[in-house]
């Protein structure tokens, strides 16, 4: 049997020793709390740094897989390095700054004017890299400060031990991550340059907005000819549709995103008998109303001589309280609001059809993590507002989460997804410029004949693929009741070569199956507005619809008087 001294031993490190693996896993996880809070400071206060038309908010990412991430509204810029050690991605969220619009007023809306110059990148390159070393450094030593900190009150003996440590720590989450960077960001280590959505077609085609005003001009002619067939087939092979006597036609277009597209929109509201625009939301993209005035597009609006009927979009302000856009637009004469400020509705009367609608709560570039919870309250808050009242045939708003939570006797309205869609009591709009060329689209994946085609016709692989150009007519019978909505969609119009895509006819029974009762809608009805309230049904007070006004609006032909707006509603008279 052994003996208790002939037993082997475990050894133990030296009290020295374990002090000192104790110390480095200390410093360690000080170390990795550091870099976090660096990291989490750039987050949440980026630095901003410019060149003469862009602004880029530049922040530190916690992956250690040296990439440069530029997303813009017109794509992503991706940029890869190979360096000997892992460096710390970098994120900048890039924008256009409001002096671009003077390359529109001069008209050098080309990518040479938009481009810096190297002197102008390379200050702006080392102002966000210097102001992004020195708030990580801030943020570093102030978390590791922070949580030592909070274990000196229970023992504040050791405060100088803390000071020391966490200088150490931040020195060491400074040096780690910013050795890395100094050695792999360099212009000869870049392993990858990678540009995506309209920015790699611009850089494939980058005379693609040479001839925008001319080429548009083309797409007028062909979607004319094609609204022309359209009319034929129809006749040929439903002519039930044809034959119901209309009351009245809409046009309804929606995400314009800044195109002034409005001389394509006047020969469609000409050739297909247009009664008035249903609008619903991003007429621009910024939410600046000068975008609208350098582009022609409020003079565009004016000429088509009918109703123009809008809600604002997401892009139609910068802010949640901002009404600069709808101002601008209450200027022009045909221009109807549905909410002109914040909760005051009007309702509007086509010929006996009747139209309300509410303005996006959201705005541009807003992050907002309650999405959904947003666009619910957006439509309860237009229930309490129509207490009482029937439903109107038609409620327009921009965004379909709030546009299905809504009721209208007819069929709910919505923009924003840039792709046509329709059910029962519902129709989504689709773009009616394919989302504008400054827009935060993607492009969906081509299908395989699309890539084939692509490949066999150069002269159509620079078009933007993404959502097609489409617009709907909407019509409605003497019964007040949908009649047909039809659908058209086409693409490449930007390079002058407008193809057909689909042309659809939707019954109107699927979308209001059951029409209204006892109502009579007709051109001699005319347009009319007036204020849409909660019904009040106390002895106090009772609602009243004695306000309403008349007003003419103008043709463009003819002259322009003044649209007269009170705090209570207005009437229009179509010509």
């Amino acid at each position: 049997m052994a003996t208790r001294d002939s037993r082997r031993r475990v050894p133990v490190p030296p009290p020295a020793v374990l002090t000192g693996l104790r110390r480095g896993v200390v410093l360690m996880l000080l170390t990795a709390v550091a870099f976090l809070g660096g990291v989490a400071t750039t987050q949440l206060w980026p630095v901003t740094t410019e060149t003469d038309y862009f602004t880029a908010d530049v922040s530190v990412t916690p992956r250690l897989d040296s990439t440069v991430e530029l997303p813009t509204v017109v794509g992503d810029v991706i940029i890869t390095f190979e360096g000997r050690l892992p460096a710390p991605g970098l994120t900048a969220q890039v924008g256009v700054r409001e002096e671009v619009t003077d390359l529109l007023r001069s008209g050098r809306l080309d990518a040479a004017a938009l481009q810096p110059d190297q002197q102008e990148l390379r200050a702006a390159i080392d102002h966000g890299v210097r102001e992004v070393g020195w708030k990580f450094a801030t943020g570093a030593l102030v978390t590791s400060v922070l949580v030592l900190l909070t274990y000196a009150v229970a023992r504040p003996h050791h405060l100088l031990r803390v000071v020391g440590a966490a200088t150490t720590a931040t020195a060491v989450a400074l040096a780690g991550p910013g050795a890395a960077a100094y050695f792999t960001y360099r212009v000869d280590n870049v392993a990858e340059y990678r540009a995506t959505s309209l920015l790699s077609l611009v850089q494939t085609n980058t005379r693609l907005l040479d001839n925008l005003a001319s080429n548009a001009s083309h797409g007028a002619v062909y979607v004319t000819n094609l609204l022309a067939l359209s009319d034929a087939l129809r006749e040929e092979f439903t002519p039930g549709t044809v034959d119901v006597p209309v009351a009245a036609r809409f046009l309804l277009v929606s995400d314009l995103h800044g195109m002034n597209q409005f001389p394509l929109m006047r020969q469609i509201v000409a050739s297909e008998r247009i009664d008035a625009v249903i609008d619903s939301g991003d007429l621009l993209n910024f939410g600046q109303p000068r975008e609208g005035d350098l582009t022609g597009m409020y003079a565009g609006i004016e000429s088509l001589g009918v109703p123009y009927i809008f809600v604002r979009g997401n892009h139609d302000a910068v802010s949640a309280t901002d009404e600069a856009v709808l101002r601008r637009l209450a200027q022009i004469p045909n221009v109807l609001l549905l909410e002109p400020t914040d909760g005051e509705l009007v309702r509007v009367d086509v010929n006996g059809v009747s139209i309300s609608g509410f303005n996006d709560a959201r705005f541009y570039n807003q992050r907002d993590a309650d999405f959904a919870g947003e666009q619910a309250a957006l439509a309860e808050r237009f229930r309490e507002l129509t207490e009482g009242n029937e439903p109107t045939d038609l409620v327009v708003a921009h965004q379909p989460y709030a546009a299905e939570r809504v009721e209208a006797a007819g069929a709910t309205v919505n923009g924003h997804m840039h792709a046509p869609d329709v059910s029962r009591g519902h129709i989504q709009v689709g773009s009616f410029t394919g989302g504008g060329l400054v827009n935060q689209f993607r492009l969906p994946p081509l299908t395989e004949e699309a890539q084939q085609a692509a490949e066999e016709d150069p002269d159509t692989a620079g078009e933007l693929q993404g959502h097609p150009y489409s617009f709907d007519v909407l019509s409605f019978g003497e019964d007040c009741s949908i009649v047909s909505l039809v659908r058209y969609s086409y693409r490449n119009l930007v390079s002058g070569r407008p193809q057909y895509d689909d042309v659809r006819l939707v019954n109107g029974r699927t979308i209001q199956p059951d029409p209204p009762q006892e109502r009579t809608c007709g051109p001699s009805l005319g347009v009319l507005t007036s204020s849409l309230r909660p019904v009040v049904t106390t002895d106090e007070a009772v609602r009243t619809d004695d306000a309403t006004q008349t007003v003419t609006i103008p043709t463009p032909a003819g002259d322009a008087p003044t649209l007269t707006r009170d705090d209570a509603a207005t009437t229009s008279s179509a010509p």
